[in-house]
């Protein structure tokens, strides 16, 4: 019986793990199942496979490393729309007086379009997962059924500044999005509860609504520890560190990942561990926004699995996970005051597999068995020149623009640089037409 096959052919193929490093081998993809089959390393054995095999499609790597698909584990992916639209401003100035304002205005065909734009983005720099908290989530499914990439998705709840009414409607929204979207696009989208963070949802409704996420098994995913200026209000009102007080509402849990973690203190890095909760590492936005520098050395010595995440484009302002783990790395330097600290290879774990790992998807590693969400990167270019040590490359040198093949799920959806599965120009056309059009409604 023959198997439906995609190879893909000639590349490095990179092995991260306790001992990271590369091998030559051909990667063969049941493309029924989405599935890894075999790494050849040995000619004759791939030769003896070929006949076994309907090869439905080859994929180059000649020249290139083949590499797990990069997990952007926190965004807001519709906030492509507002790419550029308010910069240079410290996070509760930025939020309250620019981006909230202009989310208020959003439109489901414009978090639609938004989230089209960020996809391909995405795709074109080599990220499969993605985990994204926005609103009218069933556009944001949409869209992603469509394009064929995986995600964990909820709807970012805010009860600040509402009445209890609809306080309340936007919980039970969250909650309705979890239950109903779990599982869609042949499980290639799972859900979360996503309250926005610790101060802007009451205790109250916290208490309510947690209750019953952990009743239907639902990960919970929030921003926690980002700015002093979040922070210090958890500990004037309630006595307590942000993540202790996290704990006492049973929101830190194995299937939690918290975004940012930029001010933590030795004992909430320990309540990580302990806990068994991931923490999403936002670097770019960070810097920019000037909230500080975590100490993600700190957290990885713990045993904190740590991932990255881009946040939304309006604070970093790209989708770029290649730049993300090259900041992750370098930042990480700084704060350790430590060359030796968040070294390559560990950088493009929290990329791949440490994002995988944070939203409980599947992905992150090459090998057989796994889900086939793979990149090929093109080392054929001047700034990855000479190739002394790819994975040094892939740390440090490597841009989104590299990106040669993108396989998710099995399915190629960009090949030699050309989406397969989205409209790009159609895309590029309606965003800047939904932005456009957002900005008039804000004048």
């Amino acid at each position: 019986m023959t198997t439906e096959t995609l190879i893909i052919t000639g590349g490095h193929v990179l092995q991260l793990g306790q001992d990271p490093g590369i091998i030559e081998a051909n990667i063969r993809v049941n493309c029924i199942t989405g599935k890894i089959t075999n790494i050849d390393e040995d000619p004759v054995s791939a030769q003896q496979r070929d006949a076994d095999d309907e090869i439905i499609q080859t994929l180059d790597a000649a020249g290139c490393v083949v590499m797990p698909g990069l997990v952007n584990a926190h965004t807001h992916a519709a906030m492509t729309l507002l790419r550029g639209y308010a910069d240079d401003k410290p996070l509760q100035a930025w939020l309250r007086e620019d981006i909230w304002p202009a989310e208020a205005e959003m439109t489901p065909t414009g978090v639609r379009a938004g989230t089209e734009l960020a996809i391909v983005e995405m795709i074109r720099s080599g990220t499969t997962a993605f985990a994204d908290m926005y609103f009218h989530v069933p556009e944001v499914v949409a869209a992603i059924k469509n394009a064929g990439v995986r995600a964990r998705v909820g709807h970012g709840i805010v009860t600040a500044g509402k009445d209890d009414e609809a306080a309340r409607n936007d919980l039970n929204k969250g909650l309705e999005v979890a239950q109903a979207y779990d599982g869609a696009a042949d499980d290639r989208i799972q859900t979360a509860f996503m309250p926005h963070s610790l101060t802007t949802v009451g205790e109250e409704y916290l208490q309510e609504a947690v209750s019953e996420a952990r009743q239907d098994n639902i990960p919970i995913h929030y921003h926690a520890n980002e700015t002093r200026s979040e922070v210090d209000p958890i500990v004037d009102n309630h006595n307590k560190r942000p993540l202790t007080y996290a704990s006492g509402l049973d929101m830190l849990s194995s299937s939690d990942f918290l975004a940012h973690g930029v001010h933590l203190e030795t004992d909430e890095i320990d309540q990580l561990a302990e806990a068994g909760a991931s923490l999403v590492h936002c670097p770019a936005s960070n810097m920019k926004l000037a909230s500080g520098i975590a100490p993600i050395p700190a957290l990885l010595d713990a045993g904190v699995t740590v991932a990255l995440g881009t946040d939304g484009a309006a604070s970093n302002n790209d989708l770029d996970m290649f730049d993300e783990l090259r900041d992750a790395a370098m930042l990480g330097k700084i704060g350790a005051d430590d060359a030796a600290a968040v070294p390559a290879a560990q950088a493009i774990h929290m990329a791949t597999a440490g994002g995988a790992d944070a939203l409980g998807l599947p992905g992150g590693q090459i090998k057989e068995g796994a889900v086939a969400d793979l990149i090929v990167v093109d080392l054929d270019s001047p700034h990855l020149t000479p190739t002394h040590n790819i994975i040094s490359h892939l740390a440090y040198a490597a841009r989104g623009s590299d990106v040669k093949h993108t396989v998710c799920d099995g399915t190629v959806l960009m090949q030699n640089r050309e989406i397969q599965t989205i409209d790009v120009d159609a895309v590029v056309e309606t965003a800047e037409t939904q932005a456009q059009s957002l900005i008039q409604r804000m004048s």
